[in-house]
């Protein structure tokens, strides 16, 4: 994604062509772009669609993976299921707020990095497991954690 904002009109009409008027891949959409769904996009999905914007927030909060508040450029999810938990998912949380100083629900304050604890990440044979930015990491330790987010954050000094 680039630091330029993308151009609302140009996305909206691409993810109604795409994908018509079902409600939740368009707003997948928008949020691919914003990372978060702002309030004056959808405003005019609902202008641009027809559809009642109380329809569109309905679906945006129902929802766990739509935001209405902006989001970090990585997204890490940690399970604390009952399995995950068990071996060990506190230790990853905690090896996280050591590296980058947040806990569970924050974000960093350059805006790179947020952590969410989830319940299940549906992969409990390679406990403890997590996500970043989609990417499945299982069988983890805490040093495992930091090589992932040192590698995530040499990479964007390079890219910067």
């Amino acid at each position: 994604m680039s630091n330029k904002l993308p151009d609302v009109e140009e996305i909206l009409e691409g993810a109604v062509k795409k994908h018509g008027l079902a409600v939740v891949p368009l707003l997948q959409e928008i949020q691919e772009h914003f990372r978060y769904l702002p309030e004056e996009v959808l405003r005019k999905l609902s202008q641009k669609t027809g559809i009642p914007l109380i329809e569109i927030y309905h679906a945006a909060t129902f929802y766990n993976s739509l935001y209405l508040t902006p989001r970090a450029k990585h997204q890490i999810n940690i399970c604390t299921g009952t399995t995950c938990h068990i071996r060990g998912s506190g230790k990853l949380i905690e090896e996280v707020f050591q590296v980058l100083g947040i806990g569970p629900g924050e974000t960093t304050s350059d805006g790179n990095f947020t952590l969410e604890t989830v319940n299940c990440l549906g992969c409990c044979a390679v406990a403890p497991a997590m996500v970043v930015d989609g990417k499945y990491y299982g069988n983890l330790t805490p040093g495992d954690v930091r090589e992932i987010l040192n590698k995530i954050m040499e990479k964007a000094a390079v890219e910067e």
